[in-house]
């Protein structure tokens, strides 16, 4: 019997109403060529056992990764197994994504018709129907797409929201890294691909994205218990913006004393430990090198 066509992975920790959700939204697809892939970075929620009878009547594969890896390392996880399971392509999202029925049928016609592609993603939306600013992708300059038309849009990187990758595209650019942690891994492998291959935005293929709000991640305004977050996020993009050449340094330093200036105006508190963050993160990017792992 041949592997599936698609390999879904989805990543999840401690969400499993939200999973359970995005499981019926795969089990609805069209398209239906497709193994599920749930990858549990430890959850101590229930998930596990939610999804036993799934497990053992061959539904969706269960991989429970025994400590939390974080989203990058979820990732790396869940794509390795799937390549080495020999799918053709792997269709990567979060566990709070909400797939449209069509999605994965639209992202592989346009496959079809545009043959050798990197990446393709989906457009995501957000629970009222506005674009989901977490999730909007960037052109080969790394500046927001705000305008979606046709039938594929390039593009030069975007996140783990609905993307399918094709498995030989993994083979040759490697895993995602989990060094990452959390935030920014989907952009560094998004862009390491497209500097490679030619990637696209699907307008057609829609997820609703249910994240908890729509500020797209913001150290000004969150709330003082996710500020300690951002030091990796802060760390993260550096590495990828020191990957751009000169336009990624000028970027960095335009972005760092901006980001501080919109704490000074804006925070409603703990400024000093916002700003100390940004500077923190900011130096952990210039000595962080992390290796990339490949399938042998």
């Amino acid at each position: 019997m041949s592997a599936p066509r698609v390999a879904a992975v989805v990543v999840t920790w401690n969400r499993k109403a939200l999973l359970m959700e995005c499981l019926a939204c795969l089990k609805a697809q069209s398209w239906q060529d497709m193994a599920i892939l749930v990858i549990d970075n430890a959850s101590t929620d229930g998930t596990g056992e939610s999804l036993a009878d799934l497990a053992a009547s061959g539904d969706i594969l269960y991989y429970n990764t025994g400590r939390n890896l974080g989203g990058a390392g979820g990732f790396q996880y869940g794509v390795r197994k799937a390549v080495e399971a020999d799918c053709g392509y792997v269709w990567l999202m979060d566990d709070d994504s909400m797939p449209e029925p069509e999605a994965l049928e639209a992202l592989m016609a346009a496959g079809e018709k545009l043959g050798d592609f990197g990446w393709l993603s989906g457009k995501a939306l957000w629970t009222d129907g506005s674009p989901c600013r977490m999730n909007i992708q960037r052109d080969m300059k790394m500046g927001n797409l705000t305008e979606l038309y046709g039938d594929a849009v390039p593009a030069g990187a975007a996140t783990f929201v609905s993307l399918l990758i094709p498995s030989k595209v993994v083979r040759d650019v490697g895993l995602p890294v989990k060094e990452f942690f959390i935030w920014a891994d989907d952009l560094e492998y998004t862009r390491r691909i497209s500097r490679k291959y030619p990637c696209y935005v699907i307008p057609e293929s829609v997820t609703v994205h249910k994240c908890a709000t729509n500020n797209g991640g913001n150290i000004s305004t969150d709330v003082p218990e996710r500020i300690q977050r951002y030091r990796l996020a802060y760390r993260n993009e550096v590495y990828i913006y020191r990957r751009e050449g000169l336009r990624g340094f000028v970027r960095l330093l335009l972005r760092t004393p901006l980001h501080i200036l919109r704490v000074l105006r804006h925070s409603p508190n703990r400024k000093g430990e916002r700003i100390r963050t940004i500077l923190g993160g900011t130096l952990e990017g210039l000595s962080f090198n992390p290796e990339i792992e490949y399938i042998k």
